[in-house]
């Protein structure tokens, strides 16, 4: 069994979900100007994500809808998350 720390609320960083895991955005943290880049991506509440490759301390390679985006670890640690998984009650 994974055990994955969260921070509020259940939510977790994007960067800490494992590869393979989908997850709901939960909430965009930030500067405003960082928060409003990574909403006009498609990082809004309720997205449904998908990280496909995390490398760290690199990047984080995820799935949002038809794309595939690319985020530095630092703007993945800004994205809050809800696993889907954990919703379903089986634990990380």
């Amino acid at each position: 069994m994974n055990c994955i720390a969260s921070v509020s609320g259940g939510s977790l960083p994007l960067a800490f979900l494992p590869e393979g895991r989908e997850a709901t955005v939960f909430e965009v943290r930030g500067g405003a100007d960082a928060a409003r880049h990574l909403e006009d991506m498609g990082f809004i509440s309720s997205a449904k994500v998908k990280v496909l490759r995390s490398c760290s301390p690199g990047a984080v390679l995820v799935q949002l809808k038809e794309s595939r985006i690319a985020l530095s670890r630092g703007m993945a640690m800004k994205i809050l998350v809800k696993s889907i998984d954990e919703k379903m009650g089986v634990d990380l």
